[in-house]
């Protein structure tokens, strides 16, 4: 398994994140969310995700880049979820959408709980189509 977030896996292309919030489909489980595109990118990755958490939950830097690394890392030991369950490429934005100070232990367990919405809702997706 490999527990790696490698720099080809981010994502930082503005006009990518722009389609995300214009065009983008939404899947959350609180106080997480995850907005989604399938996007036909150069890299040969399944996934490009970037992490946000808001100044408006957080107004000090550290807060808000505390939570982000704590995204980043439940996003980086569970993206095996996401990689073994999906065929196309996505690209998405992962947020923590409240002021609430949760614990890395519960951050994690509602990322695990989020990817399987997600990975449900691809599915059922795919088999409409």
């Amino acid at each position: 398994m490999d527990f790696s977030y490698p720099k080809d896996e981010k994502l930082k292309s503005k006009k990518i994140i722009d389609l995300l919030f214009s065009e983008g489909k939404s899947v959350s489980k609180y106080p997480l969310r995850l907005v989604y595109v399938k996007h036909d990118f150069e890299e040969d990755v399944p996934l490009k995700i970037g992490v946000s958490v808001s100044k408006k939950y957080f107004k000090n830097a550290v807060d808000r880049n505390y939570f982000k690394r704590v995204l980043r890392e439940s996003y980086r030991l569970n993206k095996q979820l996401l990689v073994e369950n999906v065929d196309t490429k996505y690209c998405m934005m992962f947020f923590y959408q409240t002021n609430e100070r949760l614990s890395y232990q519960e951050i994690n367990q509602k990322t695990i709980q989020l990817f399987e919405k997600f990975i449900k809702i691809i599915q059922d997706t795919n088999n409409q189509n």
